[in-house]
Order: structure tokens, then C-alpha cells, then sequence
């Protein structure tokens, strides 16, 4: 095989690996029952007129399996971490105790549950499709490469090995994320 065709399959690899990885930091935003900091991982907050993620104007921590901590750096950000968890509509009542905010995490009903495993499986097959349009953008930039037709069949089977490989491990994550949330 050539230069070209190795750099073509790696760099295929490579953006098929890093929708995997966009999954997996997805899904860790679907909350499946006990609390972690990754909740409110999205959660932004006016930082003295900046919007900026929660993370880098207070520690999040988790007591227990039910409950978010956070404390901030500066006690005068509690309004607007207030504020930016509600505005996040994350379905979470935050309580302030003049010195921290404290979330109490609900336990998920049935309908909750099949909600978040929907919103778990449209993240998986966004990461599909994505998977497959690096395969149709390998196997065209193959096409302009100037070899024979029987190395291009070899190059876009192999093209397609890594498409099935990195879909079966879209469906592995998924798997376990939605056991996850389905689990009481």
C-alpha cells in the first residue's frame, strides 16, 4: 500500500474515533439516576458579563449518589449559578445556603427514564451518521487517488471494515449507557 493510502485509512480511523469520543461526552450529560458533576457540565453562568461553564467558577462535588454540591470561588456568584442552573432547564431546583448551592437529585420515573434513553439513542445515531460520512469522504478522496481499481476495492473494503467497527462500538456505548439508564 502506499503513503497515500495509509495516511487516507488513518485519518479515516481517526475521525471515526473522535465521534466515538463526542459520543461518549454526550451521553455523559444524560443524567441515568445518581448525581455526578458531569449534570451540569453544560450549565453556563455571567461571569461578570462572560458567559463561562460552571466548572471554572465553582467545585462541583457529589456527597452522595442523590446530591451536587457546589461552591463557588466567589459568594457573590451564587445568584448567577442559580440562575444559569435554572436557565439550563435541567429539571433541577437548586438551594442556596449562603455559602454553597446544594442539588438535590430526583429519583427518574419510568417515563423519565425512556425519555432520557431516546435522547441516548438519537446521540448514537447522530454519531453514526457521522461515522458514515467519513466513509463517504474517505472513499471519494480514494477515488481521486491514481491507483488500480483492484487496490481502490481493497482500500474502500478496508474503508468499510473500520465504518462496521466504529458502528458496532456506537452500539456498545449505547448499550451500556441506556442499561445504565434504565437501571432503577
Amino acid at each position: 500500500m502506499t503513503e497515500e493510502i495509509k495516511f487516507l485509512l488513518e485519518s479515516t480511523e481517526e475521525a471515526m474515533l473522535n465521534a466515538i469520543k463526542y459520543l461518549e461526552k454526550q451521553l455523559l450529560n444524560i443524567r441515568a439516576g445518581k448525581a455526578s458533576p458531569g449534570m451540569v457540565g453544560g450549565v453556563m453562568v455571567d461571569y461578570y458579563g462572560t458567559p463561562t461553564p460552571l466548572s471554572q467558577v465553582a467545585n462541583i462535588n457529589t456527597p452522595d449518589g442523590r446530591t451536587l454540591s457546589i461552591q463557588p470561588w466567589e459568594k457573590s456568584m451564587i445568584p448567577e449559578i442559580e440562575k444559569g442552573i435554572l436557565k439550563a432547564n435541567l429539571g433541577f431546583n437548586p438551594m442556596n445556603n449562603g455559602d454553597n448551592i446544594i442539588i438535590n437529585i430526583p429519583p427518574l420515573t419510568e417515563e423519565r427514564r425512556r425519555e432520557l434513553a431516546k435522547v441516548a439513542k438519537s446521540e448514537a445515531e447522530d454519531a453514526k451518521i457521522s461515522i458514515r460520512n467519513d466513509r463517504k469522504m474517505a472513499n471519494s478522496e480514494a477515488k481521486e487517488l491514481e491507483v488500480s481499481e483492484d487496490l481502490l476495492k481493497i482500500v474502500e473494503t478496508d474503508i468499510q471494515k473500520l465504518t462496521d467497527r466504529y458502528i458496532a462500538r456506537v452500539d456498545e456505548v449505547f448499550a451500556v449507557k441506556e442499561k445504565e439508564i434504565m437501571t432503577v
